[in-house]
Order: C-alpha cells, then sequence, then structure tokens
C-alpha cells in the first residue's frame, strides 16, 4: 500500500509541480472531506480548536518519510500516512484556516508552507525546518507560536545540532555536495539561537502551566539531536496533560499515559519544549 501510494504522488506530481506541490488525487479529495469533518467543531479558543481538530486525525497510520517522495524539494500533502511533525503542522494548518473563516486549498497550502519551511520560503531541501527548535523559533518569528519554554522552567543548554550532517548517510539528499553544504551552514547559524528545555524531572511541578493545544516537543540527549517527537498537548477529564501524536508505534493516537510518565518511559527523552500557538 506504501509503494502504492508513493507512485501516486510521483505520477500526480508532474502536474502538481507545476505549483511546487506534491498532491495525490485522494489526498486532494480527503482534503474537502476533512473541511466538511471540522465544520462540526464548534468555534472555540485556540486550544481547544486544535486538540478536537488534532483528534479527527486519530487512527491515520503513522509513516516516516512522508515528506522526502521527490528530488525536487515540493510541498508534499499526504494524509493517508503523517509524521510527528506532519501531524502537527496539519493541526496547526487547519487551526489558522478555521480561525481566520477561510477553509479553502489554496490557503490550505498557503499555511503549510509558512509553517514548514524556514520563512515561508522553499528553496531546496535545506530550506524545510528539519530540526524542530528551528521550526519553534522560526514560526515565533512569524507569529503562529510562542516559544514558552523558558517561563516554564526551561533551562538553557549549548547544544550543538549537528546530527544530520554527521550522520550524513541516513539522509539520502545529504548524498547531494551542495545539500550537504547547505545543511552544514544551517547548523552553523544554529549554534547562534538558544536552546531552552524543560527537565524532565521537573516537569510534574510545572504540568499546570502547560495548556490544552500546545505544542509539545521531546528533547533528547542523543548527541547533535534536539528533539525526537512531536505532539499536542490535551488535558483530559482527570485534569492531567496527555500526549496527542502521531506515534511512531502505529498512528495518531492519544497517549495512554499522562505525559510525565509517557516520558518516563522513554529512556534517550531529557524534557520537553514547549511552544504556544499564538493565532
Amino acid at each position: 500500500m506504501k509503494q502504492w501510494i508513493l507512485a501516486v504522488l510521483l505520477i500526480f506530481g508532474h502536474f502538481a509541480n507545476a505549483q511546487g506541490i506534491l498532491c495525490a488525487p485522494e489526498d486532494r479529495k480527503a482534503f474537502d472531506n476533512k473541511i466538511q469533518d471540522l465544520k462540526t467543531i464548534p468555534s472555540q479558543d485556540t486550544g481547544e480548536l486544535l486538540v478536537e481538530i488534532g483528534k479527527t486525525f486519530i487512527g491515520t497510520p503513522y509513516v516516516a518519510g512522508t515528506l522526502e517522495v521527490s528530488e525536487i524539494e515540493s510541498l508534499v500533502i499526504n494524509f493517508s500516512g503523517l509524521d510527528c511533525t506532519t501531524f502537527v503542522e496539519n493541526v496547526l494548518a487547519f487551526g489558522i484556516l478555521f480561525k481566520n473563516g477561510s477553509p479553502d486549498f489554496d490557503r490550505y497550502t498557503e499555511l503549510l508552507r509558512r509553517i514548514r519551511y524556514r520563512n515561508g520560503q522553499i528553496s531546496g531541501y535545506a530550506s524545510r525546518l528539519h530540526y524542530f527548535s528551528e521550526w519553534i523559533t522560526n514560526n515565533e518569528q512569524k507569529g503562529l507560536v510562542k516559544n514558552i519554554t523558558p517561563s516554564i522552567g526551561g533551562v538553557r543548554i549549548e547544544k550543538a545540532r549537528d546530527f544530520m550532517t554527521v550522520h550524513r548517510e541516513l539522509y539520502p539528499h545529504l548524498e547531494s555536495s551542495e545539500n550537504y553544504k547547505e545543511m552544514i551552514q544551517i547548523e552553523k547559524a544554529l549554534l547562534e539561537q538558544p536552546l531552552y528545555y524543560l527537565p524532565k524531572k521537573e516537569l510534574a511541578s510545572h504540568e499546570k502551566n502547560i495548556q490544552h493545544g500546545d505544542i509539545i516537543a521531546l528533547a533528547t540527549g542523543i548527541k547533535g539531536l534536539d528533539v525526537t517527537h512531536t505532539g499536542i498537548a490535551s488535558r483530559e477529564a482527570d485534569g492531567r496533560i496527555y500526549l496527542l501524536h502521531a506515534s511512531s508505534k502505529g498512528q495518531v493516537e492519544l497517549s495512554k499515559a499522562p505525559l510525565t510518565e509517557y516520558l518516563a518511559g522513554i529512556k534517550s527523552n531529557t524534557g520537553i519544549l514547549v511552544a504556544r500557538p499564538t493565532f
């Protein structure tokens, strides 16, 4: 099934790529269906809206590498499979669409491009916001989110973000010397961007400061890497924060345990980054 989806994306890309977009016919139809589904969500504050949008994706299969379908960097639209980042990006894009009252496909693609790429511009593989800490910083500059990590007990750390170029063999697009050199420059620039995280051991005492609909990124102890996973905070009936996310174990779901306990089971996790949508 995954190979069939990929083939459709590549074939349809001959048409869609004229606009810098890769979108299979069934994904275009899925967008229209999603719009109809979301129209049933009552008007509400941003956090509640994002969680309700996110929950409409529950059951969508987790698929890694959904953006790696073309040698030419293009805006990939894929609703048949999501990874943790594309899940968050789609929830944010749909949230802005409905908050601003203009839920059409062209506006959606404009928003997704703005969210996914540095300064909203596609100019090759390195223009995609690969490191999620930079994703937060760049989308804060665009006025879409606010990094609240420092204000809820976050501490600054000095850490190089160079995992991609150090492990070049894991990223097929970095076989290109041009892409590789551009990523080295991006990683050097990230040394100038402060990196804050809320340590895992402090999360329980600061959970009350996390709001329904906040974007949660899981910090890691892996050398050269900032974040390994991301999702949406959902405060459930028991008053605890859970993680609504595209789980690599299979699909979009709500974590079975509250976030604090969920993180306790991830050995490499060191804490979290928190970004609050501001639209």
